[in-house]
């Protein structure tokens, strides 16, 4: 019965950190795309360094999201070939 309020916490626990890193960097970025662009002083080029901000905090923003979650939640696990299994079985002392 101990083990599913345990369950629960660490599950619980894991989702706030993912949230909080997700807030974390989420601010960084948006820092950086829109209220840094309101910051650069008057020149020739004013509106093309905005727009570069702009885009270039998302794009880093949506290269962070898409490698934390593919880390959060990975598509599959390593591959081992079955005989190295057996090997590490074997210098485990876990003998099928």
């Amino acid at each position: 019965m101990q083990l599913i309020p345990c369950l629960f916490s660490v599950v619980y626990l894991s989702m706030e950190k993912f949230a909080i890193t997700l807030i974390i960097v989420t601010v960084f970025w948006g820092l950086i795309g829109i209220v840094l662009p309101f910051l650069i002083p008057k020149g020739p080029h004013k509106r093309l360094v905005q727009i570069m901000l702009a885009l270039t905090s998302a794009c880093c923003w949506m290269f962070w999201l898409c490698f934390y979650l593919h880390q959060w939640k990975p598509l599959f696990g390593p591959q081992i070939e079955s005989t190295h299994a057996r090997m590490l079985r074997t210098i485990w002392g876990q003998e099928l």
